[in-house]
């Protein structure tokens, strides 16, 4: 298994640790996943999200090429902006979801998840050599040479602004700044997170990895950070509704089904991958999409159960669930066919020999 520049500290910590994309991370401390939840939603937390992908885009052909490959619309994008989006397979569904950084017109930061960086950068390197960049100098992958932490929750700006000359704490969401930080002269300063409770995350090269570390810590120490693990990480992106790849979108799922149409711009001069499809997809509406579903009576929902109607005919299928820490609810994603898909419709999921009452609901926070 890979480490990250953080994983000794995980260990001293007692963190549970377990492999994840390759990685030997942490699942949670010795508090547990509610309490590191409601510690994310109420004050902060801190992520070691170094397994994540980074590539460089450079030169003349940049902006053209991250055009290409992603769905949303990158002439949107001013200095020091940052866009979700996701990468089209060509097939109708999503090679992967990703954020898109603009440092210049001719320069983007790609950030992908972890379980798909060898297949996200060979799928680039696809589209940049039709284009005639050259792999290895304009689309570079760094994976391997950064780290990064998530500080997320209602106090993470108030609480890293003591480590930097530079105002963060009035930053927009999803920008970023590049500036000196806790004795590192420079890392990327974004506000950006999966969590749904605000903050931000920072890059730095693996050689500060240490002094990062410190500097977040000591700067959270008032506010009482915590150290928080992939299986809060989890929980809070599903109360929030955000989705995790290779669980609620796939190679299989397009994204207008799975919800994602917002970052799917049918504008002049966007011509994504799989743009007709898309557009098509739209226009006629799936016959399934990606819905939030409220358990209402005892059980959990798990990845894989069936979702089904009244009469006991499979309709659906769910993709994500968990009790929610913060409201004590069982809830769940999943990909639902049409028209069971609309607001409060009642659905049962699929509990082994039973099945639990549900609603689709438009969201859980």
């Amino acid at each position: 298994m890979k480490t990250t520049a953080f994983t000794q500290y995980h260990i001293e910590l007692g963190a549970r640790m377990a492999e994840f994309a390759g990685y030997n991370m942490p699942i949670e401390y010795n508090t547990g996943i509610k309490d590191e939840h409601n510690c994310v939603r109420e004050k902060l937390g801190v992520f070691d999200v170094s397994h994540m992908g980074e590539f460089w885009v450079e030169g003349p052909k940049a902006f053209e090429f991250v055009q290409k490959i992603t769905t949303n619309n990158v002439a949107d994008l001013t200095d020091g902006k940052v866009q979700y989006t996701c990468m089209p397979n060509g097939k109708g569904g999503i090679v992967d979801d990703l954020l898109v950084y603009r440092f210049r017109e001719d320069k983007y930061l790609l950030v992908v998840n972890a379980a798909n960086i060898d297949k996200d950068f060979a799928w680039a390197s696809k589209y940049a050599k039709e284009l005639g960049m050259e792999i290895g100098k304009e689309l570079i992958n760094v994976s391997e040479e950064w780290c990064q932490l998530a500080i997320q929750g209602p106090l993470a700006l108030k609480a890293m602004q003591k480590m930097t000359d530079t105002t963060v704490e009035d930053m927009e969401y999803y920008t970023f700044k590049e500036l000196s930080f806790g004795g590192i002269e420079r890392v990327c300063f974004s506000t950006t997170g999966y969590t749904g409770s605000g903050g931000c995350e920072i890059y730095a090269k693996n050689e500060d990895a240490d002094k990062l570390w410190k500097a977040v810590f000591e700067a959270g120490k008032e506010f009482g950070i915590q150290p928080i693990g992939l299986g809060a990480r989890d929980t809070l992106r599903l109360e929030a509704g955000f989705c995790l790849y290779g669980n609620d979108i796939d190679d299989e799922h397009c994204p207008i089904e799975a919800g994602l149409g917002w970052i799917t711009k049918f504008v002049d001069g966007n011509d994504f991958v799989d743009r007709e499809y898309n557009e098509k997809m739209k226009a006629e509406k799936p016959t399934r999409w990606l819905k939030c579903i409220e358990l209402l009576e005892k059980g959990i929902a798990r990845h894989g159960y069936a979702i089904e109607d009244a009469e006991g005919n499979e309709i659906g299928v769910v993709t994500s669930g968990t009790v929610s820490p913060m409201t004590g609810k069982s809830i769940a994603m999943g990909y639902v066919n049409a028209p069971f898909h609309k607001r409060d419709t009642e659905v049962f999921i699929r509990i082994r020999k039973k099945t639990a009452k549900g609603k689709i609901v438009r969201s859980f926070m």
